[in-house]
């Protein structure tokens, strides 16, 4: 046959390799149907009898993509953490809740609540405890408030705190509580109701930086905070709205230099602030610990505390449902109670009442809006509520547009008379009247709760878009209109049967996004063939990028 004893030797012993292979892989034969036919494939071609290294590297794939299928792995699962993604929660859940349901899993470190999202974030000290919760919400229901929730690692393998701290356990008698969707104004009076049955309350600061946010500190006992952290977290001061979230601060102590309705320190009540032309202060001031005659009317019971008396002080101490007052003007007097806004710093030749609307309408419905003609550069907006004026300037005063910085504060007026109407420079009527427009967002409670109360950020959402636009015609848009376009663009997945589009658009700058809203907000997008255009609509995204 022409082939010496040492190429049959190395042939036979490629024989006896292939055949332990074979022998090894019999057993995944059964399981996979596919593994015959590739087997098959990888057999000697003609000119190379038995494969060499590609036969005994097609044999090793095979092997172990049959281990792989054994042992129920895949590859797209996410690595065991000890960080616990928990979604499909109900929207009545609280931390507390969730440490409840999973506690019989292990010890429980930290959480931290996705409330519009209906997700949280578990972290347990163990793996083991995080392995055991996968597994068993795999296996079998798991309730969590009376609702099945699902279970999967997170790719996270720690929480990050904003106290940084290395320490898992670590808490902080100081709260940080973020204020979400705040349709009415959260005030001392307001948080103190809210947090003071939990524990004794000392003081609490608010401030407006990025949405609303406020710290309240416990007394030194560190279990007031962790029980107040776990009872409201996730919950709704108000019914659908002004949800909070709850973490523990980085300050380990506040320091209040006066008491009124952004700031007030409980152990010193005299720190009322004194008003010019008042005369003196009164000694002990006004105390907001005392709700028997505050002007508040009826109170509204919301959030009905755990049963588990971890959460409260004791059973004689506070009932088993909290009561929180319902948003009344007096919680408003700081501000005065007029629901008419004057914005001044408005662009001489970019702004007119069109645009405003666009702007102010995601705060509040939006009645009348009229430029002063002795004060170039200032509107008037009348808004449906004095609440909707508030949330007005919370988020819009101070913000750029077109280059000027716009001052947003309550108007002296009560309503905005149409007189001295004239032309403004771009052409438009320095009046108009929006009351019946149909694109005011806060037509009735339904509509008001869908609406997610948002500072001016550099993202913005988009939808009521007709499928057939694009990217680029997005783009050209911005274009067309003079204003900056978006460095990022992401579209949501639609049902089959949807006849919009959603998506977000993310901006080199706050200012950027802020412009194209003003301009493009309720823009008519027409089709060809199509009998009504397309109302876009924008507002600010929750996501600071993408």
């Amino acid at each position: 046959m022409g082939l010496d004893l040492q190429t049959l030797h190395v042939r036979a012993s490629r024989v006896v390799q292939w055949s332990k292979a074979l022998h090894r892989s019999a057993s995944c034969a059964t399981r996979d149907s596919g593994f015959e036919s590739r087997l098959c494939r990888s057999r000697p071609r003609p000119g190379d009898p038995w494969g060499g290294a590609q036969l005994a590297q097609r044999l090793s794939n095979q092997c172990c993509l049959c281990v792989l299928q054994d042992s129920g792995e895949d590859s797209h699962r996410i690595a065991q953490s000890p960080v616990v993604h928990v979604r499909g929660l109900c929207e009545a859940v609280v931390e507390a809740d969730l440490v409840e349901a999973l506690e019989k899993f292990g010890p429980i470190c930290y959480v931290m609540m996705m409330p519009f999202k209906r997700q949280a974030l578990v972290e347990f000290e163990m793996v083991e405890s995080a392995d055991k919760c996968v597994a068993c919400g795999s296996s079998e229901a798991v309730y969590i408030a009376g609702q099945q929730a699902f279970f999967n690692y997170s790719t996270s393998k720690r929480i990050t705190r904003p106290t940084n701290s290395d320490n898992p356990n670590s808490g902080n008698k100081v709260l940080l509580l973020s204020i979400q969707n705040p349709l009415y104004p959260i005030t001392t009076d307001v948080l103190y109701t809210v947090c003071n049955p939990i524990g004794s309350v000392m003081r609490i600061v608010i401030f407006k930086r990025n949405g609303i946010q406020a710290m309240v500190e416990y007394p030194f006992c560190l279990s007031c905070a962790q029980k107040a952290k776990a009872a409201l977290n996730g919950a709704d001061i108000y019914a659908g709205c002004c949800t909070l979230k709850i973490e523990y601060a980085r300050p380990t102590r506040l320091n209040v230099i006066r008491n009124d309705n952004e700031s007030w320190d409980y152990t010193k009540p005299y720190l009322v602030r004194r008003e010019r032309g008042k005369g003196r202060q009164a000694i002990l001031g006004e105390h907001p610990s005392s709700y028997g005659d505050n002007g508040y009317g009826s109170h509204c019971p919301l959030l009905p505390l755990p049963g588990n008396s971890r959460y409260k002080l004791s059973s004689h101490d506070i009932p088993e449902v909290v009561a929180y007052p319902l948003p009344q003007s007096s919680s408003y007097n700081n501000h005065g109670s007029s629901s008419v806004a004057m914005v001044s710093g408005l662009h001489p030749t970019k702004m007119n009442c069109t645009r405003i609307f666009n702007l102010f309408c995601l705060y509040g419905n939006i009645e009348k809006v009229k430029f002063m003609k002795s004060v170039p550069g200032t509107a008037l907006v009348e808004m449906g509520d004095e609440y909707a004026v508030d949330r007005a300037i919370t988020h819009l005063n101070s913000i750029k547009v077109f280059g000027k910085r716009l001052n947003v504060c309550v108007s002296k007026q009560h309503a905005v008379i149409p007189s001295q109407v004239f032309e403004l420079e771009d052409g438009s009527s320095s009046y108009k009247d929006f009351a019946m427009t149909r694109n005011n967002r806060f037509t009735s409670q339904g509509q008001a709760s869908k609406n997610i109360i948002q500072p001016p950020s550099c993202v913005l959402h988009y939808y009521n878009v007709p499928p057939c636009i694009s990217e680029d015609q997005l783009l050209r848009l911005c274009s067309e209109h003079d204003v900056p376009g978006f460095t990022k663009f992401k579209m949501f997945d639609a049902k089959p049967s949807s006849k919009t589009i959603s998506g977000l658009l993310e901006f080199d700058s706050k200012t950027h996004a802020v412009e194209v809203l003003t301009v493009l907000n309720h823009y008519q997008i027409r089709i060809p063939n199509g009998s009504n255009p397309y109302t876009l609509k924008l507002c600010f995204s929750t996501s600071s990028h993408l």
